[in-house]
């Protein structure tokens, strides 16, 4: 049995950023109900938001993954092996949605540099251009 609940799935650029040809990747979001570790010594406390200080709306965390997310680890079976982002219940009912569109889309990006521009070209192409002056060309398949 899980201890997560799906909140919802959306499709995200797979890089964090829209661009002509981009990937795509499905982005869960797995709450955690409020009761979860409360029967007793809590069991989740080593990866998720201490309860009850993080609940909001009968929620005491939010987890983001991608779609098929290793589950299980050395401490807990339930336990997501590289989450995207953890937050609070009480943080996830708080935040506007753009800001946590934001937060997951730099996780996404990770260590890759900012997309500043695309140019469609001629001949199905398109340059995306990056903040650290770098570029590169794909290919758009048309």
């Amino acid at each position: 049995m899980s201890i997560y609940t799906t909140l919802w799935a959306l499709k995200f650029p797979r890089f964090g950023e829209y661009h002509s040809g981009c990937e795509w990747v499905t982005v869960l979001a797995q709450a955690v109900p409020a009761h979860v570790g409360s029967e007793g010594p809590d069991a989740y406390e080593s990866f998720l938001p201490p309860a009850p200080e993080s609940i909001a709306d009968n929620v005491r965390a939010v987890v983001f993954v991608t779609i098929g997310a290793e589950k299980g680890t050395d401490r807990s079976a339930q336990e997501y092996v590289a989450p995207l982002l953890v937050l609070p219940g009480a943080e996830y009912a708080s935040m506007p949605f753009a800001v946590l569109h934001t937060s997951l889309s730099d996780v996404l990006r990770g260590e890759r540099p900012r997309l500043v521009a695309e140019v469609i070209q001629a001949g199905g192409k398109s340059k995306l251009v990056f903040e650290d002056g770098s570029s590169t060309t794909i290919d758009l398949g048309t």
